[in-house]
C-alpha cells in the first residue's frame, strides 16, 4: 500500500463507516500505523490516504499513539493558527486555523468504545485526519488566495 497523492480521487470521496470489527480491520490499522511511521515517524494517517474508503485513522503525536474507528469530534471554541502539512502533499506547509482542543469518540479495532482528548498538535492531527474521512483536504480550509492544491 502506498500513500495517495493530493490529486487521487480516493482523497475526495467520503469514507464509509466500519461495520465489521474483524481481522481485516486489525490488518488495516497495522498497515496504516506502519505507513505513517515509515513516512514520518509519527503524526497521523487516514485509511483513504491508502486508498481504503473506511473511517479509520491512526496517530502518534504528543506522546499519544493509537487509532480511532468511526471517529466523531467535539471541537473547542478556542482556535489557533499553526503550520499544517499532509503526507499526501509532501513539502507543502500552510498556516491554518483549527480548534485548539478536541474530544474524539469512536471505537478501537475490536469495537470497544474509545475516547481521545487532545490539545495542541494532536488535536490538529485528529481534525486533519477526520477531514480526510469526509473527502476534505487541508487546503480546502485555506483562504482562497492561499489554496494552491
Amino acid at each position: 500500500m502506498f500513500i495517495r497523492a493530493f490529486d487521487d480521487p480516493a482523497l475526495r470521496t467520503a469514507a464509509e463507516a466500519v461495520t465489521a470489527f474483524d481481522k481485516e480491520l486489525r490488518r488495516l490499522v497495522k498497515a496504516l500505523t506502519l505507513a505513517m511511521r515509515r513516512a514520518t515517524g509519527g503524526a497521523g494517517l487516514s485509511a483513504p490516504q491508502l486508498g481504503v474508503p473506511l473511517r479509520v485513522v491512526v496517530f502518534d503525536c504528543d506522546g499519544k499513539a493509537g487509532h480511532l474507528v468511526n471517529p466523531r469530534l467535539e471541537l473547542s471554541e478556542r482556535t489557533v493558527v499553526a503550520d499544517e502539512a499532509c503526507l499526501s502533499a509532501p513539502g507543502m506547509w500552510r498556516p491554518l486555523e483549527r480548534s485548539f482542543a478536541v474530544t474524539a469518540r469512536g471505537r478501537d479495532m475490536y469495537g470497544k468504545p474509545l475516547t481521545v482528548r487532545a490539545i495542541g498538535t494532536l488535536a490538529r492531527v485528529l481534525q486533519h485526519e477526520a477531514d480526510h474521512l469526509d473527502g476534505v483536504l487541508f487546503t480546502d480550509r485555506l483562504p482562497a488566495a492561499d489554496n494552491l492544491a
